[in-house]
């Protein structure tokens, strides 16, 4: 036997787990049944996914955590703030004293006035019956009131801004469903209006209520929509699809011209909702206007995804999409560029494929346009509102469980950042008021929605909304960062005044991307309605300015005062740029598909893609 000394192992060396032999249980003892295999991180978290999917379905996909969490942080630095609680005191009595003095004038039959105006573009108390007792005094307490509200949501030392954007706007949301115009009782043109009706008016806003509640529920779309319906009254520019696969068809639009500018265009839609917002009635379709004008148009159709496609990311819209999109137009009209045009998120992942063809050296566009189109979310408007961490993980667990995003969540979204116009104002008409309901091409399109596939919407919220990886060069395409800066296409860029979805501030920091010549426009209207200008339409106009490259940039608003304001529709001057940036003499048009290389005529334009509900 060895005299030697035992070597002591240091910590952690020349150590291993021993399994405990498997005891004998003595006779007639019971045997000890085997620990269970531990669950996976897998299981657990789909517990969490399943929990939040169920709450989403009873909040509407709002995050009761993200709104506590925006409260929270609101009532304690105001809790800690007392300047800023004297300050609200302060407020409310000038704003009581200056409310009485308003009832005492009018108890005096003088008149009144107003002590406090409604903001710029609220419509609701213009009629001259407001102006009489006691509807004065019931709307001016309420603007008061709605004003204080602001004041106290706003400028409490110490709170998140987001937290304070979150707050303000749900205060205001709250404070509109006890809007004195929302009521039978004290809207004074309800009144009158039941009066001289006999009350007929509240008999045919029930009828319509009770069939809006119908179509609601068994998912049927509103009153009117059957009157435009696409490859009917709306999408009727004629075209044929040329090429298909599982996530796009894509047209080619019949030319109408003797010759054509040589270089096509491109048109990227927003997959949130149908193609056809660019190809509307004819008076107003800006595919037809471009064919017109002598354009060879190919558009992408996306297909309406189902649970089975949860697994499609951003990549595979950027490869089967817009990749495909140029591959089939290159062989329809070999040796030639492509006038590539994005709008909304089609825009967006435009910017990322023109980056990606950038790094890689492809110089197959001849130009990028960006319709309403982000490249930079630091700041993203309203709809930031409903994205932070907490809400995007609520969203996350919603659509884990169905595979997309519903069309009714998205809607519903984009309803409350405008609720003074697309909620309270129709209940207002419809049901109090008793006035037949409306309907126009634009409002059957924005009723017609799309679904979201899982993977792909939570890469957009994350990647770009929350980390906003694009701006700062860090959106990975095929294993290698992607930069906008790449792009040496000529951009033009077009951003709405009115945009709750892409503010044109937004809008306009691709000058600070791109080292390529801007042209930015910003025209009069909203996020859609901007876009679809018709040529003719009165009360229509735009500012546009050229900064080249070697020029140095300007903030937002200094390009506002600087820009030429021009009156009409910004379409003639896009056309303008588009046909100064093409080859200077014109072609025969191009043959419709590429039957030989395996491209042949599928379908009469829409197509079938727009179909799918």
């Amino acid at each position: 036997m060895s005299n030697a000394p035992r070597k002591t192992p240091r910590r952690g060396e020349n150590l291993r787990l021993v399994e405990p032999a498997a005891a004998t249980p003595a006779p007639g003892a019971f045997p000890v049944p085997p620990l269970p295999e531990p669950l996976s991180e897998e299981a657990f978290r789909a517990m969490d996914r399943s929990l939040g999917a169920i709450s989403a379905q009873m909040t509407a996909g709002l995050s009761p955590a993200a709104l506590w969490l925006a409260w929270a942080d609101w009532a304690i630095h105001l809790a800690q703030s007392p300047g800023k609680r004297a300050e609200l005191s302060a407020k409310a009595v000038r704003k009581t004293s200056r409310l009485a003095m308003h009832a005492l004038r009018c108890a005096q039959d003088e008149d009144p006035g107003c002590c406090i105006e409604p903001l710029p573009g609220d419509r609701r108390f213009e009629n001259e019956a407001w102006r009489k007792l006691p509807f004065s005094l019931w709307y001016q307490s309420f603007l008061l009131t709605q004003q204080w509200w602001h004041n106290a949501t706003r400028e409490v030392p110490g709170v998140t801004p987001h937290h304070e954007n979150v707050v303000s706007f749900a205060a205001k949301q709250l404070l509109d469903v006890l809007s004195p115009s929302n009521s039978p009782l004290t809207n004074p043109e309800v009144i009158e209006r039941a009066v001289a009706t006999g009350g007929a008016n509240f008999i045919e806003g029930y009828r319509q209520f009770v069939d809006d509640l119908w179509r609601q529920t068994t998912g049927e779309p509103p009153a009117g929509t059957e009157n435009f319906r696409p490859g009917k009254e709306v999408a009727v520019t004629p075209g044929k699809v040329v090429y298909r696969n599982h996530l796009i068809e894509l047209i080619q639009y019949a030319p109408t011209t003797q010759t054509v500018h040589a270089e096509p265009i491109l048109i990227v839609p927003a997959w949130i909702m149908k193609y056809y917002i660019l190809d509307l009635s004819p008076h107003n379709s800006l595919v037809r206007y471009l064919v017109e004008q002598g354009h060879t148009v190919f558009c992408i159709s996306w297909r309406n995804v189902t649970a089975a496609d949860r697994d499609l990311t951003l990549d595979d819209y950027r490869r089967l999409g817009v990749a495909a999109a140029l591959d089939a137009i290159a062989a329809i009209v070999p040796d030639r560029k492509v006038h590539a045009t994005g709008y909304c998120l089609g825009g967006t992942l435009l910017s990322i494929a023109a980056a990606a063809m950038a790094h890689s050296g492809d110089d197959r566009l001849a130009s990028m346009t960006l319709l309403a189109a982000q490249t930079d979310f630091s700041e993203p408007g309203e709809l930031g509102l409903f994205i932070d961490h907490s809400q995007v993980d609520y969203l996350e667990d919603a659509m884990w469980h169905r595979g997309f995003l519903d069309t009714h969540q998205m809607a519903g979204a984009f309803q409350l950042l405008r609720s003074q116009d697309l909620i309270w104002s129709r209940m207002l008409r419809q049901y109090l008021m008793g006035e037949p309901s409306t309907m126009n091409d634009l409002m059957a399109w924005n009723a017609d929605a799309t679904r979201m596939p899982y993977r792909m919407h939570s890469q957009y919220l994350r990647s770009l909304f929350l980390d906003n990886d694009l701006a700062a060069g860090r959106y990975m395409v095929d294993e290698f960062p992607v930069a906008i800066q790449n792009i040496r296409a000529p951009i033009f860029a077009v951003g709405t005044e009115r945009d709750h979805v892409a503010p044109w501030r937004s809008v306009y920091k691709i000058h600070y991307l791109s080292h390529a010549d801007v042209t930015f426009a910003l025209t009069s209207g909203g996020h859609n309605a901007g876009i679809v200008s018709e040529i003719g339409r009165k009360g229509r106009h735009y500012r546009i300015a050229e900064k080249p490259h070697a020029e140095p940039c300007v903030d937002a608003d200094g390009w506002a005062e600087r820009a030429q304001l021009r009156e009409g529709s910004w379409w003639p001057a896009w056309q303008e740029w588009l046909a100064a940036k093409s080859s200077p003499e014109r072609v025969a048009p191009p043959a419709m598909g590429a039957p030989d290389k395996g491209l042949p005529l599928l379908d009469d334009a829409p197509g079938t893609y727009i179909h799918q509900r």
